[in-house]
């Protein structure tokens, strides 16, 4: 009866397990979100704004008070639906933000780029007196050209796809090895809006 027993309470272990990953997966889904977001046509192109809703995870808070960056990335993407096929993507773009501490000035610091600013950090930026209004200042984007006026096709219905993730590729390395398969370390949210027909006026 006792290995029979033993072999239960493994089952009963294992259920317990699956039971407890389903109800924290969709927890840690929830870490980011899109609260609004809007594309817009105007005469210089289409501009994108967005708000972001996301905690830092404490593994993440303490790496930044050690001193180390962190990295994200923001992507937009312009597509012309087909009915006939699949859509076709007409403009691309992304926004490249280089978080950080700065231990002796006790202040952050928050650089944006169209380009990956890498970990010298050599790019312009703005320094706040706390962590949260350095996140909420990335928080925010407004007004950000996507796509030239000429990349709208005015007979077309157009999609934009809008992504934001935590970039772990630009970390050191030891983090980078110790943030695979780490839900702590997965900060990523994508979401999709039309783009109305006509210029906003």
């Amino acid at each position: 009866m006792r290995p029979r027993l033993a072999a239960w309470v493994r089952f009963a272990l294992l259920i317990l397990a699956c039971a407890v990953a389903a109800v924290a997966g969709p927890v840690r889904a929830e870490l980011a979100d899109v609260t609004m977001l809007r594309a817009e046509r105007t005469d210089e192109g289409v501009v994108l704004s967005a708000t972001l809703r996301f905690d830092l995870p404490t593994v993440i808070e303490d790496a930044l008070a050690k001193g180390i960056p962190m990295f994200f990335v923001a992507g937009a993407a312009l597509q012309r639906e087909r009915w006939y096929w699949y859509d076709r993507q007409v403009a691309q773009t992304v926004r490249h933000f280089r978080l950080s501490y700065q231990p002796l000035t006790r202040r952050w610091r928050l650089q944006v780029s169209a380009a990956p600013i890498g970990s010298s950090g050599l790019s312009l930026g703005q320094n706040f007196d706390t962590r949260e209004e350095a996140v909420a200042a990335m928080q925010r984007i407004s007004n950000w050209k996507i796509a030239e006026s000429t990349d709208v096709d005015p007979d077309s219905k157009h999609l934009v796809q809008f992504r934001f993730r935590l970039d772990v590729s630009q970390l050191p390395r030891p983090f980078q090895i110790g943030a695979v398969g780490q839900s702590e370390w997965q900060i990523s949210v994508a979401r999709s809006v039309r783009l109305p027909t006509e210029a906003a006026r």
